[in-house]
């Protein structure tokens, strides 16, 4: 099941994924798998999925209806492929081994009640590229845009259906146009918080594809600690069974 360098990180509830050194996740994954969380009945897609941790954790008290995960690493997929079989939730979810801008005949457009991806945070050819190419495809826009994304998200989603992704604050103004310029409307924002005395270091944003412009809700900020460097009452909760492994 495990190949070197591999090893099985726990996300509660039993379940548990495979991570490496180049494939891994951080807070952000949990906290966008918290904000996009889908309902009992919906069919959900995952793009840049990576090891696939956001999926893991849709599955991990009531899974959707099924979730299609998709990745342009190889690596990445196989990762998950063996994920699922080992947390044995095949049914639910699907592994595509393909670039994002290339799905036809892969899925079925127009189907997906909700999109959601931890995308590359930084601008193509913007600030210093990591050398291996796995951590550089996660961190640069070198295999996809955020227009590439958007526009795909659009495709996916039934009108209607949301999409959830997150990102760094100096990047709201771009992901906001191009979400509408894609037809996905801006409806809901928060900005993510290490503590109180620190500025944003991420936010998560919702749009639906087709929606009315205008009304976007900006909920109240998520800190991540108290004061006291303790976890937040609230990011206990989104950890839930995980937070003994964090702690």
């Amino acid at each position: 099941m495990l190949k070197s360098g591999e090893h099985f990180e726990p996300l509660g509830s039993g379940i548990e994924v495979i991570v490496s050194r180049e494939n891994h996740f951080s807070t952000d994954t949990i906290l966008l798998a918290d904000f996009a969380a889908p309902k009992k009945h919906e069919n959900v897609i995952e793009l840049g999925t990576g090891c696939g941790t956001i999926s893991l954790l849709w599955c991990r008290n009531t899974p959707p209806r099924h979730i299609t995960a998709v990745d342009i690493q190889e690596q990445a997929a196989d990762m998950l492929r063996r994920s699922t079989a080992h947390n044995k939730l095949d049914e639910y979810i699907t592994v595509i081994n393909k670039d994002l801008n290339d799905l036809k005949g892969e899925v079925v457009f127009g189907s997906f009640d909700m999109c959601a991806m931890n995308p590359p945070y930084k601008i193509g050819g913007g600030g210093i590229v990591n050398p291996e190419s796995a951590k550089q495809i996660a961190r640069h826009e070198t295999m996809c845009t955020l227009d590439d994304i958007t526009k795909t998200a659009a495709k996916l989603l039934r009108f209607g259906g949301r999409f959830c992704i997150c990102q760094r604050p100096e990047r709201l103004a771009d992901v906001l146009m191009s979400m509408r310029n894609a037809g996905i409307e801006p409806k809901k924002m928060r900005l993510v918080q290490q503590r109180k005395s620190k500025a944003p270091k991420l936010f998560l944003a919702e749009g639906r594809r087709g929606g009315s412009s205008g009304g976007m809700v900006v909920m109240p900020t998520l800190f991540i600690e108290n004061d006291n460097g303790s976890l937040s009452e609230e990011m206990t909760a989104i950890y839930g069974d995980y937070k003994e492994n964090y702690l």
